[in-house]
């Protein structure tokens, strides 16, 4: 840098450019998951001005600055300028309260500029106050959306931090320094979705399967669509669930990666993803059966409760997730309006009920704390530990019981051509999950067993074997 340029103050705004989130989105997030009521308030905070907002909703929240998350990049810049000697100010649109917690968590700017009561800090008005203290192209200034061009065009020099849709146009016209790029939108909004737990709702088609209406057009049509509408209600309540779970998620080895907690999807964004999604998964609800939209709410009513409190209760939540894989195969019947048998339900339980005990063993298996200890935010006691594994074997071997009766009954018989071939279903399921446990035990099982299963391919061959015997037993004559 030439030495004309080193007293060349470097201003930086907060939201989306020195953090990764929006702090306005998830202080109001966090008030509201704290006291719902206070919607009322919100909103007429927000008819009296966002400058009022943003301070009313800053004084009700207490946050470390150093939880918040920090762009590296944005913050090596920074670090670069100070050597340099350069002046460095925070200019924000949030409320000072904020901006000078974070001034002082990060300990390298000079001068904190940040909302007031009745001064919005944003668009114009930033800009004529940095044009005001440095004059027009007295300054650089590092942001990242639209109520930035303004002040872009205003400085001396853009820098971009991953710039929205409208920042992005600006650019290619005025040749500014993009310091971060932007995520690929598509791939976020997919990820956020998490459109590969949608393969689990394909115990839809179950059913269908198991009614020998595989080549029934009308209903596997219904089944898709099933799928379809059901699969959005579970991306609706999985970006619920990471709304209100942005602190824990970003503490998390592998869910700070997800588009939420690492500022890729912005919170406006996933919002109104989330609501758009429930509305389609309702919309395709009505192509269906009634009993399927009945199946459907109560699905995404426990699934909400699961996410805000009953992940949290010992022994409720893993009969909750087994509960809710059960449902998926009512819902499928629901759309085909073929009543699940008992069998077919008493077996999903069990099923189900082992890899949910898989599922909260593996969380448990690495755990540091003193035998006696309570595991963060589950309720269970390192104690618990070997109880978890004993309850989920003891499912394993329930399972295959169940369906060992199953293939010795009379619905059976008058089903299957040749149920011979059905008994060797028993073995193979009992030692898909016995295995399940073994890695389990090893600390070699993928957190999510069923994502595990989808993706190995032993399970894979065992499935398609299974799948090739119930056939035979359908088609092959006595």
């Amino acid at each position: 840098m030439h030495a004309d340029q080193v007293d060349v103050p470097l201003c930086v705004d907060l939201d989306g450019t020195l953090l990764r989130t929006d702090t306005l989105w998830e202080s109001l997030i966090r008030l509201l998951m704290g006291n719902p009521l206070l919607v009322f308030a919100v909103a007429v905070w927000t008819l009296r001005g966002k400058s009022v907002l943003k301070n009313e909703v800053a004084a009700r929240i207490d946050r470390d600055p150093s939880t918040w998350p920090y762009r590296t990049e944005v913050l090596a810049l920074l670090e670069e300028a100070r050597g340099q000697g350069r002046p460095i100010i925070l200019a924000t649109g949030a409320p000072e309260k904020v901006a000078n917690g974070v001034a002082d968590h990060v300990g390298l700017f000079d001068e904190v500029l940040g909302t007031t009561v009745g001064n919005n800090l944003t668009a114009a008005r930033k800009r004529d106050a940095l044009v005001a203290k440095y004059g027009e192209g007295g300054f650089d200034y590092v942001g990242d959306s639209a109520d930035d061009v303004p002040v872009f065009e205003a400085s001396r020099r853009a820098i971009l931090v991953a710039p929205d849709q409208k920042v992005a146009r600006w650019q290619k016209s005025h040749d500014a320094q993009v310091l971060v790029e932007p995520p690929d939108r598509l791939k976020t909004v997919l990820k956020a979705m998490r459109v590969h737990q949608w393969l689990k709702n394909g115990l839809l088609a179950v059913p269908l399967v198991l009614d020998h209406q595989l080549f029934n057009v009308e209903q596997v049509i219904n089944v898709i669509i099933a799928f379809v509408s059901f699969s959005f209600a579970a991306s609706f309540v999985y970006l619920l669930n990471d709304l209100s779970d942005l602190d824990n998620d970003r503490l998390h080895h592998s869910k700070h990666e997800r588009p939420l907690a690492s500022g890729q999807l912005s919170i406006p964004a996933g919002i109104g993803l989330a609501g758009l999604l429930l509305v389609l998964s309702l919309a395709l609800a009505l192509y269906l059966p009634a009993m399927f939209m009945v199946v459907l709410l109560v699905y995404i009513a426990t699934t909400t409760a699961y996410s805000f409190a009953l992940k949290r209760r010992p022994l409720v939540d893993v009969f909750t997730l087994a509960g809710l894989f059960t449902l998926r195969i009512i819902a499928g019947g629901a759309a085909v309006q073929a009543e699940p048998s008992f069998w077919l339900l008493a077996f999903s339980i069990f099923f189900f009920l082992s890899l949910a005990l898989v599922k909260r063993y593996v969380e448990l298996f690495d755990m540091t704390t003193e035998e006696g200890s309570r595991e963060l935010g589950r309720g269970y006691f390192a104690i618990d530990f070997e109880l978890i594994g004993q309850a989920g074997i003891a499912s394993s071997f329930g399972a295959a019981l169940v369906l060992a009766l199953y293939v010795n009954s009379v619905e059976v018989q008058e089903m299957y051509s040749t149920p011979l071939f059905l008994w060797p279903l028993c073995p193979i399921i009992l030692f898909m999950q016995l295995r399940i446990w073994m890695l389990a035990r090893r600390g070699r099982m993928h957190e999510d067993p069923v994502i595990f299963i989808i993706r190995d391919w032993r399970s894979q061959f065992v499935t398609a074997v299974g799948a090739l015997l119930v056939l035979l037993a359908a088609v092959v004559p006595s």
